[in-house]
């Protein structure tokens, strides 16, 4: 709904650079008066898409400010279908705001792919009048709470929240002078570079664990790992096992959804289910180090470690390792198998214990040398839990530096 325009209707942000504190209070719009087009994508069946041509920007594309590029997933029609549909061309730097969940609003700038492009029905097109706004200024607004408070209250759906594009053209925005908008942008973009610096310190510190690991660990059907620390470069070549014979694997027990909170308290162990950390609950299943299997559903196969007093629930299964087995050399082992590739059935994929335990995968003899590689990957993990703690912290550091640069709507007497 649009703020009435009776009385002293203001806007004003917490934070304001001390050059505009001055100023006056920002002005209203509606989002479909800051753009010089304002329009829809094209209706695109399946039929009508062809193997090149005309890339096809689909609502999985958009993040919450970011455009995601799904490799796998991309779409196309021909020039000659681009024609007869009369589509829409959309181009490097054009505003894609998906009225789709989740969540529904979400927007970012359309970077240059090295194609030609339209984009989906379900997103609208926002060419902005770059004399009103500066268009990376309304991609960091909508990322900030308010905005998606906005965007709620305007959209609709009992299972899916969407926004027609009607109430998204009405979506109230509030903006100071354009030199103040370059400020606040020009601010936000140097974070962002900060941010982007320290997502790729944490990519390559991933790329080079992944890399690490293919080294230490012999590839499949081989004993030998092409890399060995200097202690065991005579050991004997590693024996290939059965998970059996490595580790016993036992589902974990059934725990009501009503006794899981969501927040940690006295007496609470966390618990977990087939994907992670669910919640907390005031029973324990087990005590000590363990690696624990998701067994249910698409993400079935990913492996956790487990430290401490904690709940296993019936969607994990929970290894144990046998004797002469490093607990933590195990995990890194079940995490490089892969098991997800082991499950059985499409509606509900799934990994039986009779199956895990046919897999096979070398092992070496000596549990000093499990210990080695162990001891080098956990130290690598700490690095980057490290490192995404400081990634985290910049995000978080940016959303609330956001929620003070732009205001929330207060009615003010007159």
């Amino acid at each position: 709904m649009m703020m009435a325009k009776q009385g002293a209707s203001t806007v004003m942000p917490r934070l304001r650079f001390p050059e505009f504190r001055e100023e006056g209070s920002w002005e209203e719009h509606t989002l479909k008066q800051l753009a010089t087009e304002f329009l829809d994508g094209d209706w695109i069946e399946s039929k009508d898409q062809s193997e090149s041509g005309f890339r096809l920007i689909q609502t999985g594309n958009i993040g919450v400010g970011v455009f995601i590029e799904k490799s796998g997933k991309t779409r196309y029609i021909s020039a000659e279908t681009f024609v007869r549909l009369r589509c829409t061309e959309v181009f490097p730097g054009d505003c894609l705001v998906s009225r789709l969940p989740d969540p529904a609003g979400r927007s970012c700038l359309l970077p240059d792919i090295g194609a030609r492009m339209i984009t989906a029905v379900d997103c609208t097109i926002v060419r902005f009048d770059e004399k009103k706004i500066i268009p990376s200024l309304f991609i960091a607004h909508s990322q900030t709470e308010n905005y998606f408070r906005e965007v709620a209250a305007l959209s609709s759906g009992s299972t899916r929240q969407r926004i027609s594009r009607e109430n998204l053209s009405s979506l109230p925005v509030f903006l100071p002078n354009i030199d103040e908008q370059q400020k606040i942008a020009d601010c936000l973009t140097s974070l962002d570079e900060v941010i982007a610096a320290q997502g790729r310190i944490v990519a390559a510190l991933k790329a080079h664990k992944r890399g690490l690991m293919q080294q230490l660990f012999p590839r499949e059907g081989e004993t030998r790992p092409r890399l060995r620390f200097p202690e065991f470069r005579n050991a004997p070549e590693w024996a290939q096992k059965a998970l059996s014979c490595i580790c016993e694997m036992q589902a974990g027990k059934f725990v009501s959804a009503s006794a899981i909170a969501e927040k940690q308290g006295e007496g609470m162990y966390p618990c977990y289910g087939g994907n992670g950390i669910r919640g907390y609950t005031r029973t324990f299943t087990h005590s000590g180090i363990y690696s624990l299997i998701g067994r249910q559903g698409a993400l079935c196969g990913n492996v956790q470690l487990a430290r401490g007093d904690f709940h296993a629930t019936e969607h994990a299964l929970v290894a144990s390792p046998r004797p002469g087995v490093d607990v933590d050399w195990l995990f890194y082992t079940l995490d490089l198998l892969n098991l997800n590739r082991f499950a059985t059935g499409q509606a509900q994929p799934g990994l039986s214990v009779d199956v895990l335990n046919k897999v096979e995968c070398a092992v070496p003899a000596s549990e000093k040398e499990q210990r080695r590689i162990a001891d080098c990957l956990s130290s690598l993990d700490t690095q980057i839990t490290a490192e995404s703690n400081q990634l985290a912290a910049l995000k978080t550091h940016k959303q609330g530096l956001m929620q003070q640069l732009f205001p929330s709507r207060e009615v003010v007497a007159a």
